[in-house]
């Protein structure tokens, strides 16, 4: 069903879209772009959920010395 969903949003939004950023500009399809960001958030968002779990073992293991 997530596949058939993901299918049709790719084939309903392939109109080229240009997205802008400190200067830097992409033209792409917007489904790719939708993608693209969607992949960098979850690295992004992986890695601040592991920065803050090493910090709060580090403090654990400070505060039972």
């Amino acid at each position: 069903m997530f596949l058939a969903a993901i299918l049709i949003f790719v084939v309903q939004n392939r109109e080229l879209v240009t997205t802008s950023f400190l200067g830097f500009g992409v033209r792409a399809p917007l489904a790719i772009m939708a993608a693209v960001v969607y992949v960098l958030g979850a690295i992004s968002g992986g890695s601040l959920y592991a920065l803050l779990r090493k910090s709060v073992r580090e403090s654990r293991l400070g505060g039972a010395r």
